[in-house]
């Protein structure tokens, strides 16, 4: 089996409270908390995956985008791997700086989202490959 193409997206706004995170209560395959995320569609490129994944899963457009030249994989949970085609994903880092309003989520895969600052979503985030990309994401857009 062969890993799946996609994009991670640590979704942010700038509000009066700092900046806050998008993170997603996720309820297809596995339960816990995610940023948006998801597979590269054939002759799609990475940052057209970006957006239309944002949009998918939030609601949201992009004011900005950004890749961070950062990749990693995971494998699936071995109990959902035999109703997907892919063992697991490789993905490419993004940020996308939104401007904050209410999230509306794919209720297939997701049960609400929810705005968090930096404490609070590292707190709630599921995995720690997520948790790492929201630390580069952060100490980056924090300087800009």
């Amino acid at each position: 089996m062969k890993y799946r193409p996609a994009v991670f997206i640590v979704t942010y706004a700038r509000t009066e409270k700092g900046i806050e995170y998008a993170l997603l209560k996720r309820k297809l395959h596995w339960k816990g908390w995610e940023f948006p995320k998801g597979g590269i569609e054939k002759g799609e490129t990475k940052e057209k995956t970006v957006l239309r994944e944002l949009k998918e899963e939030t609601g949201l457009n992009a004011l900005k985008i950004r890749s961070w030249a950062i990749k990693g994989k995971y494998i699936y949970d071995i109990k959902t791997q035999k109703e997907r085609e892919y063992l697991g994903q490789t993905y490419a880092l993004f940020s996308a700086e939104v401007k904050k309003a209410k999230i509306k989520v794919d209720k297939e895969e997701h049960d609400y989202g929810q705005w968090l600052i930096f404490k609070e979503a590292m707190e709630k985030l599921t995995w720690p490959n997520q948790r790492k990309c929201l630390r580069i994401v952060n100490k980056k857009i924090r300087l800009t």
